[in-house]
């Protein structure tokens, strides 16, 4: 028995038939969609753990240098030495399609090109530690907007996984088997309902016999009287 009222008409089963065809079709993307996220994602994470630990590290090698510079300088002299940044740094943001998600996209520019600029401040009365700090922060400034970028990506993507796989579900352990129960339920009432019509019709053409019969014996009987 079908789950919720149905009318058992030939229209109603030919329009449950293409729904299921459509549903099952659009089943088999979605799996499909899934799985190619899927492994998309865990090529994600797995880029996420070497860029994060590669990024720690470098942060870890710059607060280092950092210490050091301030143990060997006056803070009054280190304040001074970075108070006014010669180097600007613009970031530009996009997105990118990669399976209906839109995953961000970070690049970043400098003010001017030349490298020395990083440092703003005179070398003569600073310490090389802390040349090495700036140095090391802005080396490792690509793979810290790389690692947003994957990290945000992961967390997209993974929203899109569940509501993919929350999809297929359905469609496979609900919608689905529903509608077949309904095409079966549908088929069977019309079966029925054709059974029903022969037996009518049996029974007409018996009857209709049966008068036919009888008044073909009357006609008979008048004739010979």
């Amino acid at each position: 028995m079908a789950k919720k009222h149905v009318n058992p008409t030939r229209m109603e089963l030919t329009r449950l038939k293409r729904k299921l065809v459509t549903a099952t079709r659009g089943h088999k993307l979605l799996k499909d969609k899934r799985d190619e996220l899927m492994r998309q994602f865990l090529d994600l994470v797995r880029e996420n753990k070497t860029l994060r630990e590669k990024v720690e590290q470098g942060i870890l090698a710059a607060n280092k240098n950092f210490v050091l510079a301030r143990s060997s300088m006056p803070d009054e002299v280190l304040n001074v030495a970075l108070m006014a940044p010669r180097q600007e740094v613009y970031l530009e943001t996009r997105t990118r399609n990669v399976m209906s998600v839109e995953i961000p996209e970070f690049e970043y520019k400098t003010k001017t090109p030349d490298e020395n600029d990083i440092y703003p401040y005179g070398f003569a009365f600073t310490s090389s530690d802390l040349d090495d700090a700036v140095k090391s922060l802005q080396d490792i400034l690509p793979e810290m907007l790389r690692l947003a970028e994957i990290e945000k990506s992961c967390q997209l993507m993974a929203a899109e996984i569940e509501k993919t796989r929350r999809r297929v579900n359905a469609l496979e352990h609900v919608m689905i088997p529903e509608m077949k129960e309904n095409i079966k339920y549908i088929i069977m009432k019309l079966d029925e309902n054709e059974r029903s019509t022969q037996i009518r019709l049996m029974k007409v053409k018996d009857m209709m016999l049966e008068q036919a019969h009888h008044y073909n014996e009357r006609y008979n009987e008048a004739n010979e009287s």
